[in-house]
């Protein structure tokens, strides 16, 4: 089993998607391991983000991150970072395959609904940023 890490934006979160966003997570064979509700702080935003730190959307993007709440979780499964790329869609909504979680519930490429790891490495280093105190991840 692999894991991965998934995060539902404030854009979602705050159009009431959580459940139906959820949802679809089990119905695709993830199991959740680990899932919180809670708030980036500015600060925390940054860092999750500073691989994004030279572009010229980074700005909004941690102001966007930090105008609501957020779910965070780690998802497990085989395959579960590629697959769970698939389950997402293309960062696009418009350019989002049918039925997947973009093409439902994002807005607009900026607030497109969710985030999910981009491969095992960064799924362990994501996951420990929101879960750094718990010994099981």
């Amino acid at each position: 089993m692999n894991r991965t890490f998934t995060m539902i934006k404030p854009d979602a979160v705050g159009n009431g998607h959580i459940g139906a966003i959820l949802e679809k997570i089990n119905a695709s064979g993830f199991n959740i391991v680990a899932m919180k509700l809670t708030k980036l702080s500015k600060s925390d935003a940054e860092k999750f983000y500073q691989v994004h730190s030279e572009r010229s959307f980074y700005g909004d993007l941690v102001n966007y991150m930090t105008e609501g709440p957020i779910v965070a979780a780690i998802l497990q499964k085989t395959n579960a970072v590629d697959d769970f790329r698939v389950l997402i869609g293309a960062t696009n909504p418009a350019e989002a395959a049918e039925g997947t979680i973009r093409k439902l519930f994002a807005t607009s490429i900026s607030a497109n609904a969710v985030h999910g790891s981009d491969s095992d490495e960064n799924a362990k280093i994501e996951s420990n940023f929101f879960f750094k105190n718990d010994e099981r991840f």
